[in-house]
């Protein structure tokens, strides 16, 4: 199995249809079947051999997915690095894949050479999309995208065993060095099948796309559903409220994805401005639950009544669990699993102790199937502790209710233990997030002298007049916030630091306010 043989079936009955746009470019199913096959080609000719890893280093854009399918029409594995990651992460993941080639962008080539000088990789670089910029200037890369493009296409697919290596895509590394997430050809077939079935994605969908491709919620969340289905799909460089706002109207946008901070930044932005996206069908939204209160003005400021709530970390290929759209006006759960493609089972946090049935207890998820991962690159003691019999162990905890609908509790690591008591961080954000005074806020526990760790809110205010004072009076009178669970500490700040996946960055809080 390759997923390159798939997309070419697919493209074979579509060759005019629109498969890709960004701002700069629209390609045809054919022409990005022929432009792949030009890769693959030059790759090659550069003696890439199949299963040689081939590293990108880009924004999301037309040419990253002609990159992509022509990395898998030679028959090696990619590689996509994270584009907003320092040069330490960076270099450990540039080295431990090993990559052969890498292609980047404009903005990035000079930093991937820079940041990975004295590399024999960083003599193998392909400069991608190179206009004329500012940018550019000082960029020096032994190929061009036209030269990548000047080599007569690969007449076939290099072919791949399906437990074979399709992508090696590395985690943020938030405890550590990156870890090189290993994802068969299967585990991405699984998935992406899984997903148009679920949601019943087909050739007239239209996806708007701004997660980042070196991201499962971009790759095979977002573009490769579309491609396999036969649809078409527009992407953002990078995220943008107001820009991704004005493509789901001007395209009729009927499939997206967001994370959670998206989520809040759309509220945040168009709450006095709102705008009818009613056209997408299915909007997606990975990570956490969200608190009611922003999901209520998202709502508001969007039409959207149909978001779903989706699970599924890199080692799952992104989507295990997810909501169903129509099931109820607003995400209020992870959903269901997605059985067809994992089995999952609940275990005493920390052990392999599954537990009973109780629909009221917090348990370890841990998954096993077609959509998890092997495990991790060149790290055997890491996948002796994390993978179990081929179950993984996603330090996640959940519940399950009675109907099979799971719920989203905490991460194990995140867990604030203060007097001896668990507490759980995202329960306290959900009811801070209710307050009026609140744009957005984000929990963590950090030193205390008598309770060893105490209960901080970090909140972004939805003004400048907010003080620390009216976030505790909110905090002294809701129900929910009492006790242990009552923030001991408040701290108020301009934005919230976030990760290359726009994610809250929880280790980077922890490091300012320790």
């Amino acid at each position: 199995m390759n997923i390159a043989s798939v997309f070419k079936h697919v493209a074979s009955g579509r060759s005019t249809k629109v498969a890709l746009q960004d701002d700069d470019t629209t390609l045809t199913y054919a022409e990005l079947d022929d432009l792949s096959a030009r890769v693959a080609s030059f790759l090659v000719a550069q003696s890439v051999e199949p299963g040689d890893r081939v590293g990108i280093h880009m924004s999301n854009s037309v040419e990253y997915i002609v990159l992509v399918l022509g990395i898998w029409k030679a028959g090696a594995v990619l590689v996509p690095f994270n584009v907003a990651v320092p040069r330490a992460p960076l270099r450990h993941a540039v080295e431990d894949s090993g990559v052969k080639v890498v292609f980047a962008d404009s903005a990035g080539a000079k930093r991937f050479i820079a940041d990975c000088e004295g590399l024999d990789v960083a003599q193998r670089v392909v400069h991608v999309r190179p206009e004329a910029s500012s940018e550019t200037a000082g960029v020096v890369a032994r190929w061009t995208y036209a030269d990548v493009l000047s080599f007569d296409a690969l007449s076939t697919i290099v072919p791949r065993m399906d437990t074979e290596n399709a992508v090696l895509m590395y985690t943020s590394g938030s405890t550590g060095n990156p870890k090189g997430v290993q994802q068969t050809h299967r585990n991405i077939c699984a998935v992406v099948e899984a997903t148009i079935d679920v949601w019943s994605l087909n050739e007239s969908d239209q996806a708007v796309i701004c997660t980042p491709f070196f991201h499962v919620g971009g790759l095979q969340l977002m573009v490769l559903p579309m491609l396999l289905s036969g649809a078409s799909a527009y992407t953002l460089p990078r995220w943008n409220a107001d820009r991704w706002r004005r493509a789901v109207v001007e395209l009729r946008g009927t499939y997206t994805a967001l994370v959670p901070t998206m989520v809040v930044d759309i509220a945040n932005a168009f709450e006095t401005d709102p705008a009818d996206l009613g056209s997408l069908r299915v909007c997606a939204i990975g990570g956490s639950v969200l608190p009611t209160g922003p999901v209520e003005r998202f709502a508001k400021a969007t039409g959207i009544t149909n978001a779903v709530n989706i699970y599924g970390q890199t080692e799952q290929m992104g989507v295990a669990v997810c909501e169903r759209p129509g099931e109820q006006p607003l995400p209020r759960a992870l959903g269901r699993p997605l059985e067809q493609i994992v089995q999952w089972r609940l275990t005493e946090p920390g052990t392999d102790t599954e537990l009973s049935g109780d629909d009221s207890a917090v348990g370890e998820l841990q998954v096993r199937g077609d959509a998890v991962s092997p495990g991790y690159w060149n790290l055997p003691e890491v996948n002796a502790r994390r993978m179990a019999d081929g179950w993984l162990r996603t330090g996640d905890l959940v519940r399950v209710d009675a109907d099979g609908t799971m719920h989203y509790v905490e991460r194990i690591d995140e867990m604030i233990i203060s007097g001896g008591e668990n507490i759980y961080p995202q329960m306290i954000e959900n009811c801070l997030a209710s307050s009026p005074d609140v744009a957005e806020v984000a929990v963590i526990g950090t030193y205390h002298e008598r309770w060893m760790q105490q209960v901080t809110a970090i909140v972004v205010p939805r003004s400048a007049e907010v003080t620390v004072d009216d976030i505790a009076t909110y905090c002294n009178e809701h129900p929910d916030l009492q006790g242990l669970q009552k923030p001991r500490r408040i701290e108020l700040v301009d934005a919230l630091p976030r990760t290359g996946n726009n994610k809250i960055d929880r280790p980077q809080l922890k490091r300012t306010f320790n």
